[in-house]
């Protein structure tokens, strides 16, 4: 995607615009395109964005549930140490994207501790040497409530960042393609994180798809063979879902594209196409549907994705970004104050490492 900048009048619009536009978003003055023939910057290049704001009233409470699970009894190793103030430095030991930080934040908040971050979401954790460990954040508050979060906001943590790591490096691989599409996830998600696995997508760079059963209407071949045809199972879903859902149908060729496209659907997804002959079926479709989203799907890997994309491909979904991905490394570890103090002046650890994205 590429966006326009600049102040420009409303009233100027029309005369900009002189080529099909997608979309028009107008809060900024800002406009997106496929077809803009004048100066633009690469939508990697806008700031970062925080996603803090787009969680549910609902999601703090899968924090309490998320303790709870991890003790569910006594904290004997609590009992321990007591609440004796602590300071403790989140540190991350592999490279990759840092998210997950509202939920590391609403963790430690349940337990009354305190977190400084050092880096925002979306900044690259990049250990190098002589600084194998990269210093996120300093969390502060009891021992035993420091202790209490630990594991759970290190769990989280590392997985989001290995979500976002993963759409990121994919993202990255679509855009040195010049490719005007959308790289996407799936309903592939963890039971229980999906809010997780989803959140760190975005902050990846990627987009969700759908979020649930309820976003968007997907017709998939279950869907087509129980109702006994493309066009019967759409004209049901639009009885159900009106005008205000998209409905996406699953198809596997040229043939199901064009009926689902007939019937209805404004996006039809391309599974387990080859790449040529996906991008022949792309092309055909879009010459009789100018209109129709079409997605690409079905065992595309970071390797080979750029055989996937061309002008007709709107989307590229794959479920290894929230179920194939791989976790990124982080510690907490409690600092002696004596010992802090000098690690910070020989420089052993440094306070921030921030690589922006």
């Amino acid at each position: 995607p590429f966006w326009l900048k600049g102040e420009i009048e409303i009233s100027k619009i029309a005369d900009l615009l002189s080529c099909s536009c997608h979309e028009v978003l107008c809060s900024n003055v800002l406009w997106h395109s496929k077809q803009l023939h004048c100066d633009f910057m690469n939508s990697s290049d806008l700031p970062t964005t925080s996603f803090a704001t787009i969680l549910p009233p609902s999601w703090r409470s899968c924090v309490s549930q998320w303790l709870a699970d991890d003790c569910p009894t006594f904290d004997v190793g609590g009992f321990v140490v007591g609440d004796k103030p602590e300071e403790a430095w989140l540190l991350g030991k592999s490279a990759g994207v840092l998210a997950g930080v509202p939920f590391v934040d609403a963790i430690f908040e349940e337990l009354g501790c305190t977190v400084e971050w050092h880096m925002k979401e979306g900044d690259q954790v990049i250990p190098t040497p002589p600084h194998p460990k990269v210093h996120v954040a300093t969390v502060r508050g009891a021992a035993r409530r420091l202790l209490l979060g630990e594991r759970t906001a290190l769990n989280v943590l590392s997985r989001a960042s290995g979500v976002a790591t993963e759409a990121r490096q994919i993202v990255d691989i679509a855009r040195s393609h010049n490719w005007h599409g959308e790289v996407a996830a799936t309903r592939k998600v963890t039971p229980g994180f999906r809010l997780v696995e989803k959140y760190a997508v975005l902050v990846g760079g990627a987009s969700t798809h759908r979020m649930d059963l309820s976003h968007m209407v997907m017709l998939k071949d279950n869907h087509i063979w129980s109702k006994g045809s493309i066009t019967a199972a759409i004209k049901s879903a639009r009885l159900a879902c009106g005008f205000s859902s998209k409905i996406d149908v699953e198809c596997s060729s040229f043939e199901d594209a064009a009926e689902a496209a007939e019937a209805g659907a404004e996006i039809v997804m391309l599974d387990n196409f080859e790449p040529e002959s996906l991008k022949d079926v792309a092309s055909r479709l879009k010459l009789r549907f100018p209109q129709l989203v079409i997605e690409a799907s079905g065992g595309i890997t970071a390797a080979t994705i750029g055989k996937y994309l061309s002008k007709d491909v709107d989307v590229v979904s794959q479920g290894a970004l929230t179920h194939g991905y791989a976790c990124l490394d982080f510690s907490l570890k409690i600092q002696p104050s004596a010992k802090r103090l000098n690690e910070v002046e020989l420089g052993t650890i440094p306070h921030s490492h921030t690589h922006p994205c």
